[in-house]
């Protein structure tokens, strides 16, 4: 099986664009159109279905996919094996548009020197990342065990950094005009966050969010991504939905959709990072530092029963702890 193929089929499932991938990899979007169609006739099943948009995973994509990146992962452990500190630094993270790549987007723009590879697992099930972990599929990962007594001992899990939510909301939306919110305030209305996964972090956030200040928090429906969410928001006069203050979202200016901070408490989704606890990447101690120089959360602030040791410092402010490459 040609590894570059291979390679190819993976960086396009991850950015979702040929001509993307192509740019990546340094060769012709055309290059990379034949080594997946290659690729493609070897295996006797479709990878990719295109739209307008770019290309999406088919259902074989989906299953080959994990198979893939272990593939590629073998592949480049085997390189460095004979080329010591040459890999890049791999972490993986919800979304491209999520806090976590906004977060090392910032880091590597202050350190643009840095080989950085930022990658999305598309898994619901931390543990699943825990597993890429321990296999040297990723160097890191932006999960969070929620029973840290359940974590194998050869990996570490530390405190991120928090994000703390907005409410979105479109302009016929009866919380459209406040300036800020309290979680008081949202009961009642449908906040419908698509995609809450079971097994995932998240959803026992927002369980236990939904609890603590009886929300209507709505998973129903099929997620199909944020654009069809935002153009729900823009024309609905009765749902809203919960984002993270750093998450970037683009939207049509005549959506005139709202970004609404929550405040007293402020709601605060917190982020850990998993890593190896043997010989993590030495690019790694940088980025836990860049950690430590983001805003500290608000003094008053909720976080689930996992993080709330997170927040027991004075004036909120809450910290990574020192930590050794050793």
């Amino acid at each position: 099986m040609d590894t570059e193929a291979v390679r190819s089929f993976v960086r396009a499932a991850d950015l979702g664009q040929l001509r993307h991938a192509a740019d990546e990899l340094g060769v012709t979007q055309q290059a990379v159109s034949k080594r997946i169609a290659t690729l493609e006739r070897g295996l006797d099943v479709r990878l990719f279905t295109r739209t307008a948009r770019g290309v999406e995973l088919t259902l074989d994509g989906q299953a080959f996919l994990p198979h893939a990146r272990s593939i590629i992962a073998g592949v480049d452990r085997a390189v460095t094996a004979i080329r010591p500190g040459s890999r890049a630094l791999r972490i993986d993270v919800l979304g491209l548009r999520s806090a976590q790549a906004v977060i090392l987007h910032d880091y590597w723009r202050s350190r643009p020197g840095t080989d950085l590879d930022v990658v999305t697992l598309r898994v619901d099930d931390p543990r699943v990342a825990v597993a890429a972990v321990q296999a040297g599929d990723v160097d890191a990962s932006f999960r969070t065990i929620t029973d840290p007594a359940t974590l194998p001992r050869d990996v570490r899990m530390i405190p991120a950094f928090g994000s703390p939510l907005e409410l979105l909301v479109g302009p016929r939306h009866p919380l459209a005009a406040a300036r800020t919110l309290t979680p008081s305030e949202l009961r009642g209305h449908r906040i419908w966050v698509p995609g809450i996964a079971p097994l995932s972090e998240w959803a026992e956030f927002y369980a236990q969010l939904a609890t603590a200040f009886d929300l209507r928090i709505d998973a129903t429906g099929p997620n199909f991504g944020n654009e069809v969410l935002l153009d729900t928001l823009a024309d609905s006069a009765d749902v809203a939905t919960l984002v993270g203050a750093r998450d970037r979202y683009i939207w049509p200016t005549n959506y005139d959709i709202r970004r609404i901070p929550l405040v007293n408490p402020a709601l605060v989704y917190p982020l850990s990072l998993i890593f190896p606890s043997a010989n993590p990447h030495p690019e790694l101690r940088s980025v836990i530092d860049h950690f430590t120089g983001l805003a500290p959360l608000p003094e008053t602030a909720w976080l689930p029963s996992w993080a709330r040791r997170w927040h027991d410092q004075p004036r909120g402010k809450y910290h990574l702890p020192n930590r050794s490459n050793n």
